[in-house]
């Protein structure tokens, strides 16, 4: 993968201001971490790019930002991603009369654009992000992959428009500020770490939806759609079903094994990513390669600490040594420590850009700056519940019900921590019920349906639209400011598509959350492995973790410089730290994030604002 970053701008020629290039260099430097091997700055008429590169497929050539001149007009791409299905588009535009200099994809993408122009983006099948000087045309096109795995954000001003990988490298711009208003706020304070689909959280910023496409020219911008979900009757019986979820996933995830640099498999002992595993290590087998490296992350003290409930069930140690054994990888076990992990809260917020999923962010760039040490590119199991609905929220009552956002039903435990001015400037209640009303809307129907297939139709789209692009943006940036490609088969829009409009029933085969899925792997894994129940990405049980965090909030609600201080009521907030942020063990967000990632949360919202120096307009 990779960072992209430019603009275009009808007000001047790039290459005619002595500024042009040092703003340029000064945007691409931030993501630095997203492409370590090189780095490529092209300025031409209006518009200025800029590429940070991590090379993966054909690292010798491949140089962006890359530039071809096909029929006389010149044609320029900046390029984040990885297309599966290179070979194939490849060969079509070879019988169309094109000629390649390069083994990469981003040659392909270019030459597909400039051959079907935007109608290009129903032939690539993978995870991108790009823009394209299209000097015929006089327009710059940026289009994003289906799903949203690779990011794309921009912001619009008279005359001109910004884009980039990350908000950061648009913040880096010298006419750009850090500006929030209420809607930003209530996007943190409300929704976070979750996001409205498009909102960039900064006044201003945008963020292209996935399966959009865009146009700026000398007109305007406009924004168009190339992919959605499309609900329609499914008519293969359930043996037929399962044999083409086998078929679609050994399809999508060897497509995603090939790479030039080294590549391993991020396992957790779950269902999820012990499918691809095994997947992945029968396609190794098969090309002759003698192993497979998989990697895992855990904390220091959790086997003295744990203890299971309702949303963590069993600790994922045991599983993991178990599926490494039947499978022979060769296993590397990442364990972090407390001090890390808080340590780490800063970082991550770096890497994101926002306040994030606290401890669950900082870990996961702790766990992948150390798969890196050993390889470039590794396949996730992310995805996975939200389309084969393998969620808490897809099975008990009190959160299938509730009338929001599943994965958030605990609002008000969220507020009593903020101020009364915060809560009337943001209206949080309000706010996040029209997002979620506005959501709901968006859902395809499908007509005839019963209404209790209505509803899980419409809690799968929720969370493959509202849940999912959260774990994407976290992974995408833990993962890039690591420097490590992340790859997610279970994100494919084929396999998508697919089970989007499978009966419920065929879903739960069995009886069994996600057994369609459990099914199609039957041979793939022992029995104990398939019907393990669900355990999510872990997280630490040590007290520590929480005494350290009462400490740094308690010193927060003290330091009367704190910017977060306008933002909490420090008495609730006070008392909170007295009673125990473990007495909070509801989630108040996904799975995860009980009363120790509140306080998380705050800190890494404190953390936001004085590192990114941000303005508040109400």
């Amino acid at each position: 993968m990779c960072g992209i970053v430019g603009w275009v701008d009808w007000r001047y020629e790039a290459a005619g201001r002595a500024d042009t290039r040092p703003a340029l260099e000064r945007m691409v430097r931030t993501l630095a971490p997203r492409g370590p091997d090189a780095e490529g700055i092209w300025l031409h008429g209006h518009a200025a790019f800029g590429h940070r590169r991590l090379s993966v497929i054909d690292p010798e050539n491949g140089a962006q930002p890359m530039v071809c001149a096909p029929h006389g007009f010149l044609y320029c791409i900046v390029y984040n991603g990885e297309l599966y299905n290179t070979q194939e588009v490849r060969r079509e535009l070879e019988a169309h009369g094109y000629r390649f200099r390069t083994q990469c994809d981003t040659e392909v993408v270019l030459l597909a654009y400039v051959h079907w122009g935007a109608a290009c983006l129903a032939r690539l099948t993978g995870i991108f992000a790009f823009a394209v000087w299209d000097d015929r045309e006089q327009k710059l096109f940026m289009a994003r992959d289906r799903l949203g795995v690779k990011p794309l954000f921009y912001m619009r001003s008279e005359g001109r428009l910004i884009f980039a990988s990350e908000p950061k490298a648009i913040l880096a711009h010298p006419d750009v500020r850090a500006e929030v208003d209420a809607e930003g706020l209530a996007e943190i304070f409300a929704l976070g770490p979750a996001r409205t689909p498009g909102h960039g959280v900064f006044k201003g910023m945008r963020e292209l939806k996935p399966g959009e496409w865009a146009e700026f020219d000398r007109s305007g911008l406009k924004i168009g759609r190339y992919w959605q979900l499309e609900s329609r009757p499914h008519e293969d019986d359930a043996r037929t079903t399962v044999e083409k979820v086998r078929a679609l996933l050994s399809e999508v995830t060897e497509s995603q094994l090939v790479s030039d640099v080294p590549l391993g498999m991020l396992l957790s002992g779950g269902l999820d990513s012990s499918v691809l595993t095994a997947l992945a290590v029968r396609k190794f087998r098969a090309d002759g390669k003698e192993r497979a490296d998989t990697f895992s992350v855990d904390y220091a003290g959790n086997e003295r600490h744990f203890q299971a409930h309702a949303f963590q069930p069993d600790a994922d140690g045991p599983w993991i040594r178990r599926i490494s054994a039947e499978l022979g990888t060769a296993h590397h076990s990442v364990v972090i420590s407390t001090r890390e992990l808080v340590d780490a809260l800063k970082p991550a917020v770096l890497a994101r850009d926002f306040p994030g999923m606290a401890d669950v962010d900082s870990s996961l760039l702790l766990f992948t700056r150390r798969v890196k040490e050993h390889v470039t590119v590794a396949l996730s199991g992310e995805g996975a519940d939200e389309v084969f609905g393998g969620y808490p929220w897809y099975h008990r009552e009190d959160m299938l019900n509730a009338d929001t956002f599943p994965w958030s039903v605990a609002l008000e435990e969220r507020l009593k921590l903020l101020s009364g001015d915060l809560i009337a400037a943001i209206r949080p209640r309000e706010y996040v019920a029209r997002r979620y009303r506005e959501a709901v809307e968006e859902v395809p129907p499908l007509p005839g349906e019963t209404p209790e297939a209505s509803k899980m139709r419409r809690l799968t789209y929720l969370n493959l639209t509202r849940f999912m692009p959260t774990l994407l943006d976290r992974k995408d940036r833990m993962s890039m400011a690591s420097s490590l490609e992340v790859r997610v088969p279970y994100c494919d829009h084929r396999l998508v598509e697919y089970v989007w409009n499978m009966p419920w029933e065929l879903r739960t085969m069995g009886g069994h959350p996600k057994g369609i899925l459990r099914e199609a792997a039957r041979d793939l894994l022992p029995d104990d492995v398939l019907f393990r129940k669900k355990s999510p990405y872990p997280k630490t049980h040590d007290p520590g973790y929480v005494q350290a965090l009462r400490e740094i909030v308690a010193e927060l609600i003290e330091d009367r410089s704190s910017p977060l201080q306008p933002f909490i009521d420090r008495r609730k907030v006070t008392a909170f730290l007295q009673c125990g942020a473990a007495q909070l063990q509801r989630p108040w967000f996904g799975q995860l994030m009980s009363g120790p990632q509140m306080l998380a949360y705050l800190v890494q919202i404190d953390i936001w604002l004085r590192e990114y120096k941000v303005l508040v307009k109400l």
